[in-house]
């Protein structure tokens, strides 16, 4: 009864007077009238809890046609600036056979038929190991994610979006082709299966109908099963570089994120809290505050406190006069500690096995190295922001998250009230990147405006957004190998130290305070935590394993997430490796991908295009290659050092990515993922001392600037494979590609990342 009861809740969430049209971002051309249509079933009921207006008829889950031809597309993926609204339009106006002049797109509510089940079956893969784990109770922990017991698993992340919802849009959009045919050929009596779709018509001969003459009539018809999809022929929008719905918005600034909404009477409001950990808030001078104009009110919570006042920078001004003092017991993270707590790490889990590495390593040479990684900060363009607004005893919020059912069901338990009494509005991100998991700003805001009882909107300052974030977490890697009589590698030994994140990430998501959810998780095995350590290199004997450590700073989930280090580890030290058989990085490589065809390819392209000498000695020349989120990647850098540090000149990518809707949106994931590479490669940390970041500012991150942005080239592999991520795929190859480069100059291996020897904030 709990996952009904939970189905219902989600329901009877979007039956409120509350219309689309008013509180629900729109793009392109209008999102009045219209047909959706299923993606799956066929229900006659607001099973999505899809709003409609008098002139709407919602039949499903993915798309509506407007009676003025206007087709609004649903789209269950949070837009982080990947572009997620351009190409599910995209899929549906395709396969539609729509005018794509005429799309629309809004972000869809929070049901369970909008779960990413891709996301959590990637997951549970990961999430530890599974030899002894029954595949009924593995099913059981993804139901109850997906929404029949607990919150929708409405997560954005993983480069899952075109992954898990191209077929089901596709499908969607099927169906909706085959209704609006079926309409057409009722009025001339022929054979629906005769009829064409495109540019917004059904066509039969010469006779042609708009879809919004349609609409009305193909919402009572009951769809085929199985319709064939729509030929593709050169008039297809799938493969074409269309511009972005989004694009004139931002261009413009009226594209809205959650800090730019003004409701009637909002107040502003600034917060501060303590160092991760048990923290509670001790004292603080509300006296202070009462000579800033401006200010109204102090709401203090046990962890935290907050200033509200009649702007923005007046409730900052308030806080930073009140001036209020914590108390955290119990460790407190420190960046001194960290080496020393991942260097004690000895007992762990293995977590991969091939063949025998004791075996491989017994009377040889073994060739071994040790790699660092700093935490990394997830350092989003937009701080975070949620606007709430009391109704009667139902809460309105405005905020973006990247897991919309979690984060409802996460105000509702801190307001004791229902999840079908919290108004969740999904909101567009500045930048995902993992930080959208976190809902305390969603609860923060909540809580001050009960308090107020008023709108009220909470954003979060840079120095707040840096204290409070919940940072990739710092690794160590322990890297043995050994080379077989043909200059190969035969033996491949790596232990990973690091915290269990994915097990932090979990207890969170349900609810756990970050110092609690730590201290839970604290000894348990993480496969995650060691995704993309197997090297896809052909190597007989391969043993990887997990040691769990206790850092004291909560992990949380970043872009690439483990892959972000593993490939570091892996790619750097197979140069290593081929500077031992004293082979060239490339043909070391390449005699190993035997079984990787793809991303040889990739690999070969990438230092064709970038013109690869064979990281001859002061060539400053590096590459990496890796597969990951179905793709795969290679990376050639050009790099050296100049008279002011690291200076990076070119970076060449290469990817196959399978099918790809649109080809200019994926080149600009790889672009803008070479370019968090090479930040992650040069800064992104801190450092910390008595749990609290040592940076204040994003300039005291070390983060790239425009001049030192490398020349960046981008070429895809036309491939009819099964779509693969896009969005992540580049960051992880950027700082071994480099650390490699720069071998080339100074002879000296990089082994820590940040590369740079820059001191960081605190040091």
């Amino acid at each position: 009864m709990a996952g009904i009861d939970g189905l219902r809740d989600t329901l009877r969430t979007r039956r409120d007077p509350i219309r689309i049209d008013r509180r629900t971002l729109l793009i392109g051309g209008g999102a009045a009238a219209g047909l959706a249509v299923a993606w799956a079933a066929w229900p006659r009921a607001d099973v999505a809890g899809i709003n409609a207006s008098a002139d709407e008829a919602v039949l499903g889950n993915f798309l509506k046609v407007g009676n003025d031809g206007h087709v609004t597309v649903i789209v269950p993926q949070t837009e982080t600036g990947q572009g997620i609204f351009t190409q599910i339009a995209q899929i549906v106006a395709d396969e539609l056979g729509a005018d794509w002049r005429t799309i629309a797109v809004e972000p869809s509510p929070i049901s369970a038929l909008y779960a990413n089940t891709l996301f959590m079956d990637v997951d549970a893969a990961q999430f530890t190991p599974r030899t002894a784990v029954p595949d009924a109770l593995a099913n059981m922990g993804r139901w109850r994610r997906s929404g029949l017991i607990g919150p929708p698993a409405m997560f954005t992340g993983g480069s899952t979006d075109m992954r898990m919802f191209e077929a089901p849009a596709r499908d969607s959009a099927a169906l909706a082709r085959a209704l609006l045919s079926m309409a057409a050929a009722a009025r001339w009596d022929v054979a629906w299966e005769e009829c064409e779709t495109g540019a917004g018509f059904v066509k039969h001969g010469s006779k042609r109908l708009r879809f919004g003459e349609l609409a009305a009539e193909a919402a009572l018809l009951t769809p085929p099963d199985f319709p064939a999809y729509r030929p593709r022929d050169r008039e297809s929008l799938y493969g074409q570089s269309l511009p972005r719905l989004d694009l004139p918005a931002k261009i413009d600034g009226s594209f809205g994120f959650a800090a730019d909404i003004r409701l009637p009477g909002m107040a502003y409001a600034a917060i501060r809290q303590g160092p991760h950990g048990d923290t509670v808030l001790l004292r603080y001078n509300r006296r202070a505050a009462d000579r800033v104009p401006g200010f109204l009110s102090a709401v203090r919570n046990d962890r935290w406190l907050a200033a509200v006042a009649t702007n923005g920078w007046a409730a900052q001004r308030a806080l930073d006069a009140m001036a209020p003092i914590f108390r955290t017991t119990g460790a407190l993270a420190n960046s001194a500690d960290f080496d020393r707590r991942l260097a004690r790490a000895t007992s762990g889990t293995r977590i991969v096995t091939q063949g025998s590495t004791d075996e491989a390593f017994s009377g040889r040479r073994v060739i071994g190295a040790d790699y660092h990684v700093a935490p990394a900060l997830h350092a989003t363009i937009e701080t975070r922001s949620a606007t709430a607004a009391p109704d009667g005893d139902r809460m309105r919020l405005w905020v973006a998250s990247l897991a919309p059912g979690h984060c409802r069901a996460a105000v509702a338990a801190a307001l004791g009230i229902a999840s079908a009494n919290v108004i969740l509005f999904p909101m567009p991100a500045g930048g995902g990147l993992g930080a959208g998991y976190d809902h305390s700003v969603a609860v923060q805001a909540a809580l001050i405006a009960r308090a107020m009882q008023r709108p009220v909107q909470l954003s979060w300052s840079r120095t707040e957004e840096i204290l409070r974030d919940m940072p990739r977490a710092p690794v160590r890697a322990t890297m043995r190998a050994t080379l077989s009589a043909g200059a190969s590698i035969d033996g491949w030994h790596v232990q990973i130290a690091t915290p269990p994140a994915r097990h932090e990430f979990w207890r969170r998501i349900d609810g756990a305070k970050p110092d609690a959810a730590m201290r839970a998780a604290q000894g348990a095995s993480d496969a995650a935590a060691v995704a993309g350590a197997l090297p896809p290199y052909a190597i007989p004997h391969i043993g990887i394993d997990h040691l769990p450590v206790d850092t004291a700073l909560p992990a949380g989930y970043g872009a690439g997430n483990a892959d972000s280090y593993t490939c570091f580890f892996t790619e750097a030290f197979v140069d290593e490796m081929a500077d031992a058989a004293n082979i060239d990085a490339l043909s070391f490589r390449m005699g190993m991908l035997s079984a990787a065809p793809r991303l040889a390819l990739c690999l070969q392209n990438a230092t064709s295009l970038g013109g690869w000498d064979g990281g001859t000695p002061g060539s400053g020349q590096g590459i990496a290659c890796h597969a990951l989120r179905g793709s795969h990647i290679a990376v050639m850098a050009v790099a050296r050092q100049g008279e002011r540090g690291l200076i990076v000149d070119r970076l060449v990518a290469v990817a196959d990515c399978g099918r790809v809707v649109n080809p200019a949106i994926v080149k600009q994931h790889i672009e803008s993922g070479l370019v968090l590479g090479l930040a992650s490669a040069i800064g992104a940390t801190s450092r910390y001392r008595r749990g609290l970041a040592q940076a204040r500012r994003l300039g005291e991150l070390n983060l790239p600037i425009l001049a030192q942005m490398p020349a960046i080239v981008v070429d895809l592999i036309q491939s009819e494979a099964d779509p693969g991520g896009t969005e992540e795929i580049a960051l992880p190859l950027v700082a071994p590609a480099i650390a490699n480069a720069l071998f080339t100059v100074t002879g000296r291996r990089l082994r820590r990342l940040p590369l740079i020897d820059r001191p960081l904030p605190g040091a």
